[in-house]
């Protein structure tokens, strides 16, 4: 599913149910989780075989990603990358440093945001666009993926600025694809100043997005120059 969504220099890995939730961790991976529930611990290892996985189908020894600043996950020198888990899904997704600036993916449950969580992901704007989205295609919950496209830009922005991105700071319009879409692109304008990149200060940020199998995903990739 993520595999579509990212252009061919990323290596995307995913696993579905419980596989991957036994595998062993780093001891500074251990360090992370060793006060968390079960559940939380399976999730953390199982997303980090995903992300091994796909270190060695880039030609990278296998390391530890243990984690750095408001969580993120720190990255093999070389290597840029996101991961994802929800209930029953886990994904990670890596490209050379050369290749790509940044990434940010995430995926939900296919379903409706839960009550009251909308007023606090949404701007007015992006509420409006929504009412129209929906009654032009409703079997799409495009509350939940506008939840998840904020995910995956906040992942993306936050390795190139260290900074914190709120819900609020990025007005995300989507594109569905022709049809009756269960697929399509959007793009997110930066309300604050944006990371520079080769030399030249972002304005926004571009992704796609996808509906399958009782999930949404999405991700965007931010190129080196």
């Amino acid at each position: 599913m993520i595999e579509e969504l990212l252009p061919a220099p990323v290596v995307a890995v995913e696993s579905h149910g419980d596989d991957g939730d036994e595998a062993p961790l780093y001891p500074e991976e251990q360090a992370a989780v060793a006060r968390a529930v079960p559940k939380r611990r399976r999730e953390f290892a199982a997303v980090r075989a995903c992300a091994r996985r796909a270190m060695a189908e880039l030609g990278v020894e296998p390391r530890a990603v243990p984690t750095g600043e408001r969580g993120a996950p720190c990255w093999p020198e070389g290597l840029v990358g996101s991961m994802t888990h929800c209930e029953g899904y886990r994904a990670a997704a890596l490209a050379p440093a050369g290749e790509l600036a940044s990434l940010g993916i995430d995926a939900e449950p296919h379903a409706p945001l839960p009550e009251g969580v909308l007023t606090t992901v949404a701007l007015p704007a992006e509420e409006r666009r929504l009412e129209d989205l929906a009654s032009r295609h409703p079997d799409v919950h495009f509350d939940r993926l506008l939840f998840s496209a904020k995910e995956s830009v906040y992942k993306a922005w936050f390795p190139l600025t260290g900074k914190w991105l709120d819900f609020s700071e990025a007005d995300i319009e989507f594109r569905p694809g022709p049809g009756a879409p269960r697929h399509g692109r959007f793009r997110a304008r930066l309300l604050v100043p944006g990371p520079v990149v080769g030399g030249h200060r972002l304005g926004h940020f571009d992704g796609r997005w996808i509906t399958t199998g009782g999930l949404v995903a999405t991700a965007v990739t931010v190129p080196p120059a």
